[in-house]
């Protein structure tokens, strides 16, 4: 064991480290010692020459970096082995938020900090006084707790203030802190002194390191902040711009989260992308709620420490999300005209609380944020009635063509290249009037040079639009009969912009009725056509609608390819149509792989909900036979499911002036769709609504699914499934089916949860994999361990569409 040196060795080192103690002292010194004294010196000078190679090394390992994580692990190392120590902590000063931090310690990846008054370190940075502490359990400032969570047995302590001397006098900028003397010995005043030797010596090199990454930190900021400031006065996208925002916030702040949340006047609601597993999507909540909303209203910076202490934060967020959120900052977004446009709010800063360095640095970034958002939205609202005007001019079922003042061909929609036969708007843009309309159709460009020299109107009814040179004068395939309207464009300032033409196309009688064919039955097309409009007129009817869609869609598009898929969809609609006008309905519309058709509208028949289910039923069938061929060769059998409602509608042609449809809307058809949803939740095929099973005239193998109660819908209805769709070799099962189940299902709504499950388990035996039974099976689980209220109806509430 070392012979322990006396208090003046460290003087001894530090004069030796001086170079005052020179080689001819020493001899002079042994020379005057008796054997005995010589011994002892020696021992002793042993011990000053391992202090000051402890300080030399100090020196040495600590000059050669300006990074403090290198720089704390090598100081702890160093003090721990020259004092004999398990552990030590190197605890430096955060004169921005009062705290003592430390990123070397046994066990810790990233930073700790604490209160710089706080515990025995903080009592020591405070007094600036080294202790040492012989029993720590015996001292009233030595938290026993940090030994249970860390499972480490804390005997004794020696801490240290770390002082930093310079001309205008010392000064503490942290503290060391040492563990555990090994063996059983304690802590002694020389191991003290050492520390404090060691540490001082150390000091200079960590007041450089904490300004080096400082001045680095400043450097990056800037470097950062000029190089968003840069992209955000480029970029004019919205939502690319709030990513990018949110994104450098959270970096400079060096924060979890960032959040923008934008006022919508128009709501007066604040908005905000988020990201969700789907991708962006967007949130939104009045003006006035939350945090965010209180800074909004009041204009007022909210800088919240712990998020939990405070009566504001919502602690059900974190619950929903699984987020722990601990500190909040949250400042309104001021532009030019002193408006409060948005607010920022930033979570979880990394260390610690948001500062007030953090505040400035956040309102200096969010002025030039406010800028940048303003230029976007401007942006934004000129793409938006850009878009908007394309999509009216697109949208409309007249040819349109536009021409700037000198007869050039400057815009084209859809209806116009259409009604022209052109392909692509590039066939005709750019083109002068004289050039596009020539040879029989020169009369076109006439009319357009009378409007723009005289800005007056010209109106042309009823005349022929040649849309082939190559044809005899008798051949009328190739010529359209056309109302054309020409109009002059102009400013504000009433300056020439050139004209309009309008080509409203008339020859539609006969391409009505071949069109009208594709959705109706013949005999309806001639009725709808004999009774003119005022067959399509308003009004409220009974009619059955269907719904109907392919299960799985997306998945198997993309599996499959888009030219396989457009394939795989014109055989199906083929097969479904056919057997749907067969059947007297009308086919509504096309929603993607769904169909929507309309049984006794416009005109209604006594058997109109007989043939919606009969369609049904056929639809199924026949997808069973297209399933048997696409198993043959290889391909994945399709899926559906159907549902069907009957009640009063309101059919008409809906639309606007220029392009309308002839539909059926209302609550009853909403039903439809929501029971061909509801397929996916019963693992059925086939459901029809109790309105429906009421009007059927013809018997059907039926079964009561379930007492819905449909979003959006207050009253529940019952809700049936059908049945004779399925093979005939499954038909003789279906009998004791419908007997078990009808059994479970009684027992279910009487509560006696067990008998009904034992009805719906040999409901199972008799049809393994019947979806029905599966979930009252399930249900019944459910309600044995957790029984409804007393009040219980036995409806059952679907939450999605």
């Amino acid at each position: 064991m070392t012979t322990p040196a006396r208090p003046d060795d460290v003087d001894l080192v530090s004069q030796l480290i001086g170079h005052r103690l020179r080689q001819d002292d020493i001899r002079r010194i042994l020379l005057q010692l008796s054997e005995s004294d010589r011994e002892a010196f020696t021992e002793r000078l042993a011990d000053i020459l391992r202090k000051t190679s402890a300080l030399l090394q100090v020196s040495r390992r600590m000059a050669d970096s300006l990074s403090l994580e290198v720089l704390l692990p090598r100081m702890v190392e160093l003090v721990s082995d020259f004092l004999e120590a398990e552990r030590c902590t190197i605890f430096l000063h955060d004169a921005e938020t009062d705290e003592l931090y430390t990123k070397a310690a046994v066990g810790l990846t990233g930073e700790i900090r604490f209160p710089a008054g706080a515990g025995i370190a903080g009592t020591v940075f405070r007094s600036g006084e080294a202790v040492n502490i012989p029993d720590a359990y015996a001292d009233p400032r030595f938290n026993p707790e940090i030994d249970r969570q860390t499972g480490f047995h804390t005997r004794n302590i020696l801490c240290a203030p770390i002082v930093h001397s310079r001309e205008d006098g010392a000064r503490i900028i942290g503290v060391a802190q040492v563990l555990n003397k090994k063996g059983e010995d304690a802590f002694d005043p020389e191991d003290l002194s050492l520390l404090e030797t060691l540490t001082g010596h150390a000091a200079s090199a960590f007041v450089n390191a904490q300004l080096h990454a400082q001045i680095a930190r400043a450097r990056n900021e800037e470097t950062q902040l000029l190089e968003v400031t840069a992209a955000m006065s480029s970029e004019l996208q919205l939502q690319p711009l709030l990513k990018k925002i949110m994104e450098t916030v959270a970096t400079i702040l060096e924060a979890d989260r960032a959040t923008l949340f934008v006022h919508d006047p128009k709501t007066n609601e604040l908005w905000a992308l988020v990201s969700r597993d789907e991708g962006l999507s967007q949130i939104r909540f009045p003006s006035h709620m939350g945090i965010a909303g209180a800074v909004f209203t009041t204009g007022q910076t909210i800088n919240i420490p712990d998020a939990y202490q405070d009566s504001r934060f919502n602690p059900e967020v974190d619950r929903k999300t699984g987020y722990r959120t601990r500190s909040i900052l949250c400042m309104p977004v001021v532009n030019r005209k002193g408006v409060t446009i948005a607010v920022t709010q930033v979570l979880n800063r990394r260390g610690g609380p948001f500062t007030t360095l953090d505040e400035r640095r956040l309102k200096a970034f969010s002025s030039q944020a406010a800028i940048a958002m303003e230029n976007a939205q401007l942006f934004d609202e000129i793409i938006r009635v850009k878009n908007y005007n394309e999509s009216i001019l697109e949208s409309m079922s007249n040819g349109v063509v536009t021409l700037d003042p000198a007869g050039t061909i400057v815009k084209v929609n859809r209806a116009a290249l259409d009604l022209l036969r052109r392909d692509d708007a590039s066939d005709m843009v750019g083109k002068s009037d004289r050039e596009f309309f020539a040879g029989r159709n020169s009369w076109v460009a006439d009319a357009i040079e009378a409007v723009l020299r005289s800005g007056s109107p010209e109106v042309a009814m009823d005349t022929d639009l040649w849309l082939s040179e190559a044809v005899a004068a008798d051949e009328r395939k190739d010529v359209a009969s056309v109302n054309l309207t020409i109009v002059p464009l102009g400013d504000p300032g009433e300056q020439n912009q050139g004209c309009m033409v309008m080509f409203d196309d008339i020859t539609n009688e006969k391409r009505l009725k071949g069109t009208m064919a594709r959705y109706m039955s013949k005999e309806v097309a001639d009725r709808l056509l004999s009774e003119g409009e005022s067959a399509l007129g308003g009004k409220l009817t009974k009619a059955s609608v269907l719904f109907t869609d392919i299960r799985d869609f997306t998945s198997i598009s993309e599996r499959i390819g888009p030219q396989d898929t457009v394939k795989m969809l014109n055989e199906y609609f083929s097969l479904m149509v056919d057997i749907l006008l067969e059947k007297g309905g009308i086919l509504d519309k096309y929603i993607g792989d769904a169909i929507m058709a309309v049984f006794g509208a416009p005109f209604a028949g006594p058997e109109d909900a007989d043939h919606a289910v009969q369609a049904a039923i056929g639809m199924l069938q026949s997808l069973h036979a297209l399933n048997e061929r696409r198993v043959a060769e290889g391909q994945a059998p399709l899926l559906m499911g159907l549902g069907i409602n009957t009640d009063q509608v309101l059919s008409g042609n809906i639309g606007s002036l220029k392009r309308m449809d002839y539909t059926v809307i209302g609550d009853g058809v909403n039903l439809a769709s929501r029971l061909e949803s509801a397929n996916k939740h019963y693992h059925t095929q086939i459901l029809i609504s109790e309105f429906t099973r009421a009007e059927l005239r013809q018997a059907y193998r039926l079964r009561e699914v379930d007492r819905l109660r449909v979003k959006g819908k207050s009253q529940p209805v019952g809700v049936f499934e059908v049945l004779d769709h399925l093979p005939a070799e499954r038909q003789a099962a279906v009998g004791a089916l419908l007997d078990l189940y009808g059994m479970g299902l009684d027992l279910y709504r009487r509560r006696e949860w067990g008998a009904a499950q034992a009805a719906f388990e040999e409901a199972l035996d008799v049809v393994p994999g019947d979806g029905p039974s599966r979930l009252y099976l399930d249900r019944c689980s459910y309600f044995l361990e957790h029984p409804p209220a007393d009040d219980w109806d036995g409806v059952w509430t679907m939450k999605e569409k």
